[in-house]
């Protein structure tokens, strides 16, 4: 919460409270060490680090309104109201502590706990780094009544800090535009900033976040401001979701130090969302504080039925699993001292924290369940309901292992195996249709590619239970081919998994497009870990094959289509475009042969029209081909949007589709 003026002025925030470690000649030659890398995802990182700083003032509790300025020219503003950076000569660099901040690596006052109690900045990488890999970066400080200004370029700053002015607030603003030497493509994703913002404004609701943007093409601004916090966010993630639990549950909390939110609801889905926050920091991989949640609510729960008769554990037992089918959940905790873990750095370690939670949770919701008996008979029935599809989805596991054990291979019958067997290696291609199946077949590398081609589309595993999901023939399959088991369970063994990447192949038309989401909604709900892993792709065949003479070149849309065309400087007149097969194509009328200068378009309607040879060299060549990495960066926004597109309820999927429409590119 923002702290009043006579609050503020209490607190010494000043030069000697900012602490040095050097080092930042290392980060324009290996950028990605410190932003992950250097595509879109690393851009987007340098706004976030920017914004960390701002978050850690509301933290601390100086800050309530933060704005985020995509401008005309490409350049970012971050401007908050805080108590602004430190101006003064710092004790030991002997020069401002603006510049100190602005030019080298992990210098801050996140580091000395009396300036910042618990702070997300001490996970990221500083506005350093940001400065080092922006051609120019502007920093405009107001306090101590006056209007404090520097500038830099590539991290070097072009002169000394200036006052420029005078003014009663406080605060700072940073303005800074990438570096075209380090990043190749520089465009902010309003949607993907939007998400970010939005979710830290769940997080801080006494927090306003408004983001907006300049560019001519998208001129647009939102505020985001939810005093209901953690409550609100749950509402917005289940808002395609019915609930049985009512309006969410909270409980909040603070033991040694350690801050405690928790919201969570069931609905009718059969998917477990829970998402788990540290000083606002995003722990992907969970931690101490998940593990606290998990095992509150399994105790709570099981003792509560147990005592009330709704649970017979003498007829069937239930698991952790069973208490969280259908449960949306976002846990945030502030922590003083977090320590990350994991492959990601995004896992809480503290041992202490799991008790906390544990204790927090399990008062609370005890309290909770005895003060709503109806709405803790509905969660416990939906758990019992849970318990009998695992019951049901076990025996159909078991069923199917003694089938393939009679059986010479356990390997599904269609598929076309490679014959390398180091997994490193080799992929799996998922491929829609017999017909186009067969042609990948022949055009593959036998030795590292393997083809499974599907019939038809797979079940949406987001409206069936996981003994029904098994029961389906595609999805049985798919299963097998990767040979770990089903994921998001324990008998999901990694070791075993049989390909490095597995790549979707379907047609670019809107049946592909269905078959794609319903195989993206199982790997994302069923096999998280393949997404994790960074092992699951999505192929991206040519829309159009422009034939001039003997030559070919394939375009993967519309602009890469024109681009080709302008290179070989062929005027659109003499251009003939030809949606139809492939052997139509070849059958093009004897004036484009005859003329020079002029080309035939073909569009493919599916990869079934193209040959073995095509398939390979637009499609499946490592060489030539365009595979696209699915990855979960915002689990909190693929977890909505695979609700609304694939869930039950229709509404929110007629709204999406009513302001997505325009954007659709459908053949007629």
């Amino acid at each position: 919460m923002a702290k009043n003026k006579e609050e503020i002025k209490e607190s010494k925030y000043g030069a000697g409270d900012i602490q040095v470690l050097k080092g930042l000649e290392h980060v324009r030659k290996r950028p990605a060490m410190y932003i992950g890398d250097i595509s879109s995802r690393g851009l987007h990182h340098l706004v976030y680090e920017v914004i960390d700083n701002a978050i850690d003032e509301a933290l601390a509790g100086y800050c309530d309104k933060i704005t985020l300025t995509l401008k005309k020219d490409g350049s970012v503003t971050v401007t908050d109201n805080g108590r602004g950076i430190p101006t003064d000569i710092h004790p030991t660099e002997k020069k401002s502590a603006l510049e100190v901040v602005m030019t080298q690596l992990n210098a801050g006052g996140k580091f000395n706990r009396d300036t910042y109690k618990v702070s997300g900045g001490l996970h990221g990488v500083g506005v350093s780094v940001v400065n080092a890999l922006s051609e120019w970066m502007e920093a405009e400080v107001v306090r101590d009544g006056k209007v404090f200004f520097q500038r830099y370029r590539r991290g070097v700053p072009e002169a000394n800090v200036k006052v420029t002015g005078q003014a009663k607030k406080t605060g700072t603003k940073v303005t800074f535009y990438p570096d075209k030497e380090i990043f190749k493509n520089i465009i902010f994703k309003y949607e993907t900033l939007e998400e970010r913002l939005r979710e830290l404004a769940y997080l801080n609701k006494d927090l306003s976040i408004t983001i907006r943007d300049e560019r001519e093409d998208t001129k647009k601004e939102e505020e985001f401001h939810f005093k209901g916090g953690l409550v609100d966010f749950v509402k917005y993630l289940d808002e395609s979701e019915k609930s049985i639990s009512g309006k969410p549950i909270f409980i909040s909390g603070e033991r040694e130090n350690v801050q405690l939110e928790i919201a969570f609801q069931y609905n009718e889905s059969y998917n477990e969302s829970i998402y788990t926050f540290v000083n606002n920091i995003n722990t992907h991989e969970g931690g101490t504080h998940l593990e606290g949640f998990k095992a509150a609510l399994t105790r709570t729960l099981n003792n509560y039925g147990t005592k009330n008769g709704i649970l017979k554990p003498d007829k069937i037992t239930l698991t952790g699993d069973d208490f969280r089918e259908g449960i949306t959940c976002v846990i945030s905790a502030k922590v003083p001292e977090p320590q990350f873990e994991g492959q990601t750095k995004t896992k809480l370690g503290n041992s202490e924290v799991k008790g906390i939670v544990q204790s927090i949770t399990g008062e609370q919701l005890g309290n909770y369940l005895e003060e709503n008996p109806s709405v803790a008979k509905k969660i416990l029935e939906k758990c019992l309901r849970a318990a009998e599809a695992r019951e049901a989805a076990r025996k159909a596991r078991e069923l199917t292992r003694r089938k393939n054990a009679l059986e010479i291979s356990g390997l599904p019958g269609k598929l076309a195996d490679c014959s390398i067997k180091d997994p490193a290696q080799c992929e799996l291609y998922l491929v829609e249709g017999e017909s186009a199946g067969g042609s990948a077949k022949q055009g593959r590398d036998r030795r590292f590619q393997a083809i499974l081609p599907l019939k038809g589309k797979i079940l949406n595993v987001e409206k069936a239970r996981i003994n029904k999901i098994l029961e389906n023939e595609e999805i049985r399959s798919i299963v097998t081919a990767i040979g770990a088991g089903l994921g998001n369970s324990d008998e999901f063994d990694e070791s075993k998994i049989r390909y490095d990447k597995i790549i979707l192949m379907c047609d670019a038309d809107v049946d592909g497009s269905h078959i794609r989401t319903l195989l993206l909604t199982f790997f994302y709900r069923h096999m998280r870990e393949i997404i994790d892993t960074q092992r699951l792709y999505i192929a991206q065949p040519p829309l159009y094959k422009i034939k001039r003479g003997k030559n070919e070149y394939y375009a993967y849309d519309e602009g890469e289509r024109d681009e080709i065309l302008k290179s070989l400087k062929i005027d659109k007149k003499s251009v003939i475009t030809n949606g139809e097969s492939e052997e139509v194509v070849e059958e093009a009328p004897a004036q484009a042969k005859s003329e020079p200068k002029g080309a035939v378009i073909s569009r493919f309607k599916g990869l079934g029209e193209m040959n073995p040879e095509q398939l390979w060299s637009t499609t499946m060549n490592p060489e030539t081909r365009t595979i696209l990495l699915v990855t979960n960066e915002n689990a909190a926004a693929a977890d909505k949007m695979f609700r609304v597109l694939m869930g039950e309820e229709v509404e929110p999927r007629r709204k999406f589709i009513e302001e997505n429409a325009k954007y659709a590119n459908i053949d007629v």
